[in-house]
């Protein structure tokens, strides 16, 4: 089965997606500082007809130049690499004018530096293959903007160019590079968020609701699929509506 790797797959919205891709068949690969007790439920499952199998690595993405090392590691125990689904980040927020530099500096090394330099790595074992699948989580505050985010909406507005221009480099070798912004979505991340102000959120909302963790994994495992063999350079909106 086609492995693929999952970034921040031991909670949260990286497990959703994990457990997805699972079940359409995926073998994941997940990464992250810890396994979470969440994550290793999900992993003494037993997988259903067809579905794929979950492996963990521990591993600290903010460590960047070790990398290279990691994914020598997964290709060499688990085989070869057909997708990678660059999901982890932090959320730190802050004013911007009193924001603390080192807060600055982890938001752009963790959310923006840490998955340009694990695709490249990844990239280079995808075109000794048969293409490939690249995901990119975005958010929409990197086109909407949102008061106290303006570090964390730059690093995920990052994403969004480096999806368009790495899709025009690898268009010819058979690799897709996509990203999903996710509206405001119960986990986590949003956690800070009081009842109010989350129902405010889905009041602004076409549906009148927030999006749920399914919602992303679902067009995160579309991406991966071949449904979406002619899709590429594209960031998929999943917010029930709230940018409408």
């Amino acid at each position: 089965m086609p492995n693929v790797i999952v970034t921040g797959g031991s909670r949260g919205l990286g497990l959703g997606i994990a457990k997805t891709l699972r079940a359409a068949g995926h073998d994941v690969i997940a990464v992250a500082r810890r396994k979470s007790e969440h994550l290793t439920a999900l992993m003494n499952e037993a997988p259903s007809n067809g579905g794929g199998c979950i492996h963990f690595v521990p591993f600290d993405l903010g460590c960047i130049g070790e990398m290279s090392d990691l994914v020598k590691q997964i290709r060499k125990t688990y085989g070869p690499i057909f997708g990678l689904v660059n999901n982890a980040g932090i959320g730190t927020s802050g004013v911007l004018a009193t924001m603390r530099d080192a807060d600055i500096e982890s938001l752009i090394r963790i959310n923006t530096l840490s998955p340009l330099v694990l695709t490249k790595y990844v990239v280079r074992t995808m075109m000794t293959g048969q293409g490939g699948r690249i995901v990119n989580i975005s958010s929409i505050v990197s086109f909407t903007g949102f008061s106290g985010l303006s570090v964390y909406s730059t690093t995920k507005s990052s994403l969004v160019g480096f999806t368009r221009s790495l899709a025009r480099e690898l268009g010819t070798l058979g690799i897709t590079v996509n990203a999903v912004a996710p509206g405001f979505v119960d986990t986590d991340m949003t956690g800070d968020l009081g009842e109010q102000q989350r129902d405010k959120i889905a009041r602004r909302s076409a549906l009148r609701r927030m999006a749920e963790p399914e919602d992303i994994a679902n067009a995160v495992e579309f991406l991966l699929s071949d449904r979406a063999k002619n899709i590429t350079g594209t960031t998929v909106t999943v917010d029930a509506g709230n940018t409408a």
